[in-house]
């Protein structure tokens, strides 16, 4: 029995022993989590005054405790707080090893918000290296990911730090719209240290477009935003800056005092990172730092000194230099007038080279804002043409009325096409249009093509005939718009120039290596031909058969100049064989990757958008109408009406901010040029305090060089007018039934 007691004995001891041990793990696991916030609060407060070598240590022992308790978050929040230190101590190398290091923890983890930080840090320092572009990248995916954490006070640093980029790069309409949203955010959230700073870089900006006056007036403010809570740096760098924006207005003696300011600040900065910092080669370098500082900044001195006394100088100089020049003069005459001789030619050559260059370039930019400038003029009556045309259609016209009506639909449409067609031959010439591949049915696509133009086929008596190659694969990967595009256009003409014929489209292939075929397509049609004069020029713009074949088959003649350019971004090449009265054959090739078979898409019944709408409950529904046009006002909203939905109108932008503060819309749509502030400007003013509005740009201008503007500007999506009447509906339709808005900019 003794012996039964002794072993009961042992086994509860052993499992008290296990559970306080299980508690003691617990404990210290808490008790660790303890110490590292304490060692990180310990780490910020030493950073805060500058004590970074005492926050290094804090930070490298918070790493420590979080390796040994397995926290892989604050792993990656302490390694780019590390980052962050050995930035500011000039240990750049060091500090991008951590800031890797943090990175791939953070995206491991999913910790999307302190990734965020991570990548503005590390534009910082790209920043640093004057690698703007690279900076220019992690910024923006800064921003996006604090956009989609919801941390709009974080962002407000973003876009401080892309403003000096674009500064720095001499872009300074971009810069300032940067520092614009810096603005409203600090404002928003009381962020004094970079409203003061993003003043003052406001100041550079207005400084450098010429508007001193501005400039100082801006830079004085940031100024006393920083000196009313001890900001030294961005007193500091706002002494640096009034000095030259002084010296830019002729007052030398102000910028002489401003300059002296800045020297004196710099010097205290300096010793105070010096005091903090471990003796040896940092210690060093920064001493390194402010000996060349120093040297810097006595250039600047001098200079500003120098031109204080310009004018006087100016005149001592000027006699002594006529003097001289006159001495040289003489002498020289005689050896200048053989060089001259010789070299006259060259010079010559090179001087009209270079204008003819530059004429070149002026003429292109000129030719690009012409055109945008145009289209929109263009577009914006054609709004109204097209819309009025289309409701007058369906107000149930007299009789006689139609064909006239119809008749002025048709001239809108074709004036539309023609304008777009322009512009991408425009775009192409460019060098504007981008490849966008993707995993395609070559054999399908073919056979939707010539199934859209079967019914203009049918009109002229016509029948189409396929021939694909057997054995050869029918998916690709490849940009299946730009064929379309292609095969609609040499397809359309083959339709349009034979009666009472045959057209044959055919494909096979060429050669392949491994997966990439290079593939042969061939439209062939028994029509009216060309002309071996005419067949050179067939490729060019606004070339056309003849003057008679232009007025009796119509087209713009660019069909085939839009094909060639396309073709050639392919990688691809086009000829023809042609023989008046037989008929024309186009060949055109082009490579394409075989990729894996895709699944069909399921077929969905159409129904028209419509009758969609009046399944939907419109009672609640308000739209805001961004318009300064009268006649497309009274259009949009007729539109709308029409529908069952209920629409306000303002004429400008400032009205459309202060609308929205007022009043809940389920879309607005906002028009771009307008007096006052523009549609772009006031889209990015909502967006500070309205995240989730739908708004749509409704808009005439040209949307392909206009893209990423729209897109940073917080726009969900592009209607571009005129608009088909049902591409609108489908997209009011998508967003009032709850549908996710598929965005144009991706």
């Amino acid at each position: 029995m003794s012996r039964i007691k002794y072993y009961i004995f042992v086994f509860l001891a052993c499992f008290c022993s296990l559970i306080f041990a299980q508690e003691d793990e617990v404990q210290d696991t808490d008790l660790l989590a303890m110490r590292l916030q304490e060692r990180l609060s310990q780490a910020k407060l030493e950073s805060d005054r500058a004590d970074y070598y005492n926050a290094l240590g804090n930070l490298d022992k918070a790493l420590d405790i979080a390796k040994k308790i397995d926290d892989k978050k604050n792993q990656g929040i302490i390694h780019t707080k590390i980052a962050k230190v050995r930035y500011l101590v000039g240990e750049t190398d060091k500090a991008y090893v951590s800031l890797n290091t943090a990175i791939q923890l953070q995206r491991e983890n999913n910790d999307y918000a302190n990734l965020a930080i991570s990548y503005n840090i590390k534009g910082v320092i790209y920043s640093t290296k004057a690698q703007y572009t690279d900076a220019l990248e992690y910024y923006n995916s800064a921003k996006n990911l604090f956009e989609q954490e919801d941390l709009e006070e974080y962002i407000s640093e973003v876009t401080l730090n892309e403003a000096k980029a674009y500064i720095a790069l001499n872009r300074y309409d971009e810069a300032k719209a940067q520092l614009e949203k810096t603005i409203i955010i600090s404002k928003k959230y009381d962020q004094r240290r970079r409203l003061s700073s993003a003043l003052i870089q406001t100041g550079k900006v207005s400084s450098a477009l010429n508007s001193n006056d501005l400039a100082l007036s801006q830079v004085e403010e940031g100024l006393s935003i920083a000196r009313a809570y001890n900001i030294a740096e961005n007193i500091n760098e706002a002494y640096l800056t009034l000095s030259d924006i002084h010296k830019a207005r002729g007052d030398y003696k102000n910028s002489y005092e401003y300059i002296t300011r800045h020297i004196k600040l710099s010097d205290s900065i300096l010793d105070v990172k010096r005091e903090n910092l471990a003796p040896g080669i940092t210690s060093q370098s920064i001493s390194k730092y402010k000996d060349a500082q120093n040297a810097q900044l006595k250039e600047q001195i001098e200079e500003v000194s120098a031109e204080s006394n310009f004018t006087r100088i100016t005149t001592i100089l000027s006699i002594a230099l006529i003097t001289i020049l006159s001495l040289l003069t003489l002498s020289l005459y005689k050896n200048n007038n053989i060089r001259l001789k010789t070299n006259n030619m060259l010079h010559k050559k090179n001087d009209e080279l270079i204008v003819a260059k530059e004429k070149a370039e002026l003429a292109s930019k000129t030719k690009a804002n012409f055109l945008s400038t145009v289209t929109h003029e263009l577009r914006t009556p054609l709004y109204a043409v097209t819309g009025l045309t289309n409701m007058l259609l369906d107000e149930k016209p007299k009789e006689h009325q139609i064909p006239h009506l119809k008749s002025l639909k048709f001239s809108g449409d074709y004036l539309l096409t023609f304008i777009n067609d322009i512009l991408q031959i425009n775009k192409i010439e460019a060098n504007k249009v981008e490849l966008d591949p993707e995993i395609f049915n070559l054999k399908n696509k073919i056979e939707n093509v010539m199934s859209a133009l079967s019914n203009s086929a049918k009109d002229n008596g016509t029948d189409l005939h396929f021939d694909y190659e057997d054995g050869l694969p029918e998916t690709y990967n490849g940009d299946q718009l730009k064929i379309s595009q292609i095969l609609i256009n040499l397809l359309g003409n083959a339709i349009k120039f034979t009666k009472d014929g045959d057209i044959w489209v055919r494909v096979y292939k060429i050669n392949k290596k491994d997966d990439k075929y290079r593939l042969r397509f061939e439209i062939e049609d028994n029509g009216i031909g060309i002309t071996k004069e005419k067949q050179d020029e067939m490729f060019e713009s606004f070339s056309q058969g003849s003057v008679q074949i232009n007025r009796k088959y119509g087209g713009t003649g660019l069909g085939l100049s839009i094909v060639k350019g396309l073709i050639k971004i392919l990688k691809g090449k086009i000829y023809l064989k042609s023989e008046l009265g037989k008929g024309t054959t186009f060949f055109f090739e082009i490579p394409l990757e075989k990729a894996e078979k895709i699944e069909a898409p399921k077929k969905v019944e159409e129904t028209k958008q419509a009758n969609k709408m009046e399944d939907l409950d419109l009672s609640d529904v308000k739209i805001l109408v961004v318009e300064d046009n009268k006649i497309n006002q009274m259009i949009t909203k007729k539109i709308l009406n029409k529908m069952g939905l209920y629409c306000d109108v303002v004429d400008n932008g400032e009205a459309a901010v202060e609308q929205v503060k007022s009043t809940e819309y389920k879309v607005v749509l906002m028009d771009i040029h307008m007096p006052g502030i523009s549609g772009l400007e006031a889209t990015k003013i909502i967006r500070t305090f309205d995240k989730d509005l739908v708004i749509f740009a409704l808009t005439a201008v040209t949307l392909e060089d206009k893209m990423h503007e729209f897109g940073e500007a917080g726009f969900n999506d592009i209607i571009s007018k005129p608009f088909k009447q049902e591409d609108f509906e489908g997209k009011l339709y998508d967003v009032l039934s709850g549908k996710e808005v598929v965005s144009s900019f991706f």
